[in-house]
């Protein structure tokens, strides 16, 4: 760690916040040096005009393409950058401008942001860069976005989101003396993040108070055929953050394909020895990924994120994207009701053991 880093009185201030821990003024002192005085002017890629449908990204100023590219699939498996540094190349030249990452996507390597990071050395201005924190804790927060930055050879990320929050205690964590709402404002504050979210998947309560403690930029929701018949976030948590003007994210779109006719599950051993095996399913889904899709679409989102596992799979959902019309309410209505069968190993998230004990 170099000694002597700049003193603005910026930064003085921020080094003097909080926490007394060397090893988290260490962590603050490495990301103070690294910012920016002023953020740069949000990204642009050319291509996304004529290459789908874009919407506001709720207050942000930002337009989006319909279809953006999540972190996981084949960007969070262990080394494999030829398959997945092609893929976010590949999503970038076909006009998506939006992409989607985690510090915990791909285990303690953070394979993830490694790969988006690849791309980012080279294209970070034709990108709307979001990556989340899992911790709870400020000096934890702090830490991850820090690695994140290398990670993503950036010095600024366009959305840091609080990743998974799904019960009332993590919700009370994050606001609390010490939590990670305080590295959240620190680091918008420092410019070294652009806008700030929260995510979740398991329920929709947490996510209300979460929304309802501060005025979030974005939210990342799980929002798919299935929803309704569990827990579901687009009857109780939707209407709220639409009155909000936040900008909606869709994700969980496909389930992981269990809401596709075209999947196979998996054995059920490899289903139990897996976080999906929350929720074993015994037979394919119920619909294409042009339906999934174009369900979600209909709703009042911003965009949907989805992990591609290759180029094929990305350019389908491009042009699903590009030849969206919105559905009807008999036809949502309709693909609502033949996920219902289902829906129990379309939601397998919503089934995961969060006890405590």
């Amino acid at each position: 760690m170099k000694k002597n880093l700049p003193t603005t009185p910026d930064r003085r201030t921020f080094l003097k916040t909080g926490g007394v821990a060397a090893a988290a003024l260490l962590t603050k002192g490495a990301i103070a040096a690294q910012t920016p005085h002023t953020l740069p002017p949000l990204p642009v890629n050319e291509r996304t005009r004529t290459a789908m449908p874009t919407r506001n990204l709720g207050k942000t100023g930002y337009k989006v393409g319909i279809f953006s590219l999540g972190g996981q699939a084949a960007l969070e498996k262990h080394d494999n950058f030829d398959v997945a540094v092609p893929i976010i190349e590949r999503s970038l030249d076909l006009g998506v401008n939006y992409i989607d990452t985690s510090s915990i996507y791909g285990g303690p390597e953070r394979w993830s942001e490694q790969y988006v990071g690849r791309v980012m050395k080279t294209r970070r201005n034709e990108a709307f860069l979001a990556t989340k924190t899992k911790e709870r804790t400020r000096d934890g927060s702090l830490r991850m976005i820090e690695k994140s930055l290398q990670l993503l050879n950036t010095d600024h990320v366009d959305l840091w989101q609080l990743h998974d929050v799904g019960l009332p205690e993590d919700v009370d964590a994050i606001f609390a003396k010490g939590g990670a709402m305080e590295a959240l404002l620190e680091m918008q504050d420092q410019k070294v993040v652009r806008y700030l979210g929260v995510t979740g998947h398991y329920r929709p309560e947490a996510l209300i108070d979460a929304v309802n403690r501060h005025n979030f930029d974005t939210i990342l929701m799980a929002m798919n055929a299935a929803d309704t018949h569990i827990h579901s976030f687009t009857d109780k948590l939707l209407p709220l953050v639409v009155e909000k003007q936040m900008g909606i994210i869709g994700m969980k779109v496909p389930s992981r394909g269990r809401l596709l006719a075209s999947w196979t599950p998996p054995s059920l051993d490899a289903q139990r020895h897996s976080w999906e095996g929350s929720a074993i399913a015994h037979r394919p889904g119920v619909m294409t990924m042009k339906d999934a899709m174009n369900f979600t679409l209909s709703h009042p989102v911003s965009t949907v994120i989805i992990g591609c596992d290759n180029i094929a799979q990305l350019e389908e959902n491009v042009k699903i994207a590009q030849n969206f019309t919105p559905l009807s309410n008999s036809q949502m209505a309709a693909l609502n009701e033949l996920a219902a069968p289902v829906a129990e190993q379309s939601l397998f998230f919503r089934f995961t053991d969060r006890s405590k004990g």
